[in-house]
């Protein structure tokens, strides 16, 4: 599953207004891909961001559907689109589970989701990107990862009179000025190899997940699958 985050902002206001991006999905395989799911990772250079500031959701046709992160001992944030932890929250709680997304053979959907940040976060710089899993009954399965998207939290008073007006593709993922710079990350990531932004990965590795692969699936499966969330994929790492 071939994945790309573009059209988001370069600057995010904290206790400022959502706003729009979009993960695109594009199967390269012949046959229809459902039950997809990406798993949001941010990962912040001052590791201050708090799991219950990122305001993330994502739009099922018309309608968006929040999503909950979870904290890594290594201070990644990490949210499941249509994970048990976006159910738990808000005024979806009730209505029935996400089931997942279904990709056609050959096709490309692009997924809108939109982002805000709490007042109370501090100027930061954030990188996010997305690992896709394929639910598998009662597992999931690895299958695509994502370009960087790279973005900051402005905090009182920063960056004011030098931002760009949203839309004009200046400074944002997948805009003009941005193109030769993710092509890059476009084209590694579609080769099959994970990026180097998850630290955790490699924590994990040494507890016996030898392959980088596997260590996303175990962890987005286990958001996406357990009640518990990354705690109890944490809780069995310390075990082993």
């Amino acid at each position: 599953m071939r994945t790309r985050i573009h059209g988001g902002p370069a600057e995010y206001d904290a206790g400022g207004g959502f706003r729009t991006w979009y993960i695109d999905l594009t199967n390269t395989t012949d046959a229809t891909c459902g039950n997809i799911h990406p798993v949001v990772v941010l990962v912040d250079g001052k590791r201050a961001l708090r799991p219950e500031q990122p305001r993330l959701e994502f739009y099922d046709g018309e309608r968006p559907r929040p999503v909950g992160f979870e904290r890594t001992e290594q201070d990644e944030n990490i949210g499941v689109l249509g994970g048990p932890a976006s159910a738990a929250k808000g005024a979806e709680a009730e209505e029935a589970p996400f089931p997942g997304f279904t990709v056609a053979p050959g096709a490309t959907l692009s997924v809108k989701v939109r982002l805000a940040v709490t007042s109370d976060a501090v100027a930061n710089d954030v990188v996010a990107h997305a690992a896709v899993v394929q639910r598998q009954g009662d597992d999931g399965d690895w299958v695509g990862q994502s370009n960087d998207y790279r973005f900051r939290i402005l905090g009182e008073g920063e960056g004011e009179g030098e931002r760009d007006s949203e839309g004009s593709g200046k400074g944002e993922v997948g805009g003009k000025d941005s193109a030769d710079s993710t092509g890059g990350r476009d084209s590694a990531d579609a080769s099959g190899r994970v990026p180097d932004g998850i630290p955790f990965a490699e924590e994990l590795a040494r507890t016996g997940l030898h392959s980088t692969r596997g260590i996303l699936a175990a962890t987005a499966g286990a958001l996406l699958l357990l009640g518990a969330g990354l705690g109890a994929l944490l809780a069995a790492r310390r075990r082993r």
